[in-house]
C-alpha cells in the first residue's frame, strides 16, 4: 500500500476522523473546502499531531499513537507543494530549487539538478525573483522544490487552484508526468472532480 491512515484530531469543537488506505499510485483527496483535507496532509506530513491514530507511507510507519511513534517532519522524507506554492521571495527561482537540493542526502536525490530542470521545462526560469513569476510558473517551481528535496512520496494541497486553464492543464499535464515516470506515491487534495478524474488512480472522498 502506498497509503494507510487511521487518524482523528479535535479542532476546536470539531472532531475530524480519516481512515483509509491507497495502493501505489496517485490518490486524491476530494471533497469541498473546509472538510479537513488540509488537516490530513498536514499529519502526514508531521505538521499537526493527531490525538491518536496511525500514519504509514509506503510501509514506513511515520505515527503510531500506541506504540509512541513520530517521526519529525524532517525525517518523514516528505515533499510538500502547498497551495500557495510560499517560495522564498528574496532568492532567486535557482536558489529555491537549490534550497531542497541542499538539504537532501545524496542517497535520497531521484533526480539530478539539471534533470528535474529539463523536466519541468523551467532553465529559462532560474534566474528570476518569484514576484516576477505567473501562476503557473510559480507552481512549477513550487514542485521542482518539492522534488529536488529527495522525497520518498509527494503530498499536493490544491495546486491548481487559482490558475487559469490554459496555466492548469499545464500543470496537470506535469503531475500526470510525475506520476507516471517517477512511481513516486503522490496524495492531492482538490474539491475539483474534473481534476480528481483526470489525474487519481484512487479517489478518497472527505466530508
Amino acid at each position: 500500500m502506498s497509503f494507510e491512515v487511521d487518524l482523528e484530531v479535535r479542532r476546536g469543537e470539531r472532531l475530524l476522523r480519516a481512515q483509509f488506505s491507497a495502493p501505489f499510485g496517485l490518490t486524491a483527496l476530494f471533497g469541498p473546502s473546509g472538510a479537513g483535507k488540509t488537516s490530513i496532509l498536514d499529519m502526514i506530513a508531521g505538521l499537526l499531531r493527531p490525538d491518536r491514530g496511525r500514519i504509514l507511507v509506503a510501509g514506513e510507519v511515520l505515527f503510531d499513537s500506541e506504540r509512541g511513534i513520530n517521526l519529525p517532519p524532517e525525517k518523514r522524507s516528505c515533499g510538500y507543494v502547498l497551495q500557495d506554492g510560499r517560495l522564498f521571495p528574496h532568492r532567486r527561482v535557482r536558489e529555491n530549487l537549490l534550497y531542497g537540493w541542499n538539504l537532501a542526502p545524496a542517497d535520497r536525490r531521484r533526480l539530478d539538478f539539471d534533470v528535474a530542470v529539463g523536466f519541468l521545462g523551467i532553465e529559462h526560469l532560474l534566474e528570476r525573483m518569484p514576484y516576477s513569476l505567473s501562476g503557473g510558473e510559480a507552481r512549477r517551481v513550487a514542485i521542482g522544490r518539492a522534488l529536488l528535496s529527495g522525497p520518498r512520496f509527494l503530498l499536493m494541497d490544491e495546486p491548481l487552484s487559482s490558475l487559469d486553464s490554459n496555466r492548469r492543464d499545464e500543470i496537470m499535464t506535469l503531475i500526470e508526468r510525475i506520476r507516471d515516470e517517477l512511481s513516486m506515491p503522490i496524495l492531492f487534495v482538490s474539491h475539483d472532480r474534473s481534476e480528481v478524474e483526470r489525474l487519481a488512480e484512487t479517489v478518497i472522498e472527505i466530508g
